[in-house]
């Protein structure tokens, strides 16, 4: 990785929690050179503008998201494992200190800016993907009852964690989070063979 290269990457993974935290317009030029330590143009000689540094950290974000998720998947070995695996990275506060950056990204870019919003929708998508997978991998495995609807699961185990989320931001409380995943254990536990 060359100099140039090695500044862009800190300044992404500097600028990413305080962009989460404050917001894409909350947060100014002059927060992110006081975090990193960079004059104006050290800032820009790297991006074009801030909209490019908003952009890179949250693909950060997600990729930072993602390789704790797929790590906690691939530990597990049957769908029941794999799913009660990532539910404990998504009980764990620490793992989102700053938030959800799928909440923090998309509920400012939902009307403000489509690039962002495309970027939110694919991480999405891939959330609700990967809940889908492992579902539809037990039912074809024969360890989970063709009855569950894998799709629909997936959408309402995905739907009801962000909603933790924002209340375990809100409240300063995890409880939310754990009623909801013990909720998500249980009715899946309805469908083990």
């Amino acid at each position: 990785m060359s100099k140039a290269e090695r500044t862009r990457q800190f300044i992404i993974e500097t600028s990413a929690p305080i962009i989460s935290k404050k917001g894409m317009a909350g947060t100014s030029l002059s927060d992110i050179m006081e975090a990193t330590k960079l004059a104006k143009g050290g800032i820009y000689g790297n991006f074009e503008n801030k909209e490019e540094i908003c952009m890179e950290s949250f693909l950060y974000l997600r990729a930072q998201l993602r390789n704790k998720l797929d790590t906690a998947v691939s530990q597990g070995k049957s769908a029941q494992e794999k799913l009660f695996n990532l539910l404990a990275i998504y009980e764990k506060e620490e793992n989102m200190a700053d938030g959800c950056p799928i909440l923090n990204f998309g509920i400012e870019a939902d009307d403000t800016n489509p690039m962002m919003k495309e970027q939110v929708k694919s991480a999405i998508n891939s959330a609700h993907n990967r809940f889908f997978t492992i579902i539809n991998n037990g039912i074809n495995n024969k360890e989970l009852s063709p009855e569950l609807d894998a799709e629909k699961f997936g959408i309402k185990i995905f739907a009801m964690i962000e909603g933790a989320i924002l209340c375990r931001k809100m409240m300063s409380d995890n409880k939310q989070m754990l009623v909801i995943t013990e909720s998500i254990k249980e009715e899946f536990k309805k469908y083990v063979i």
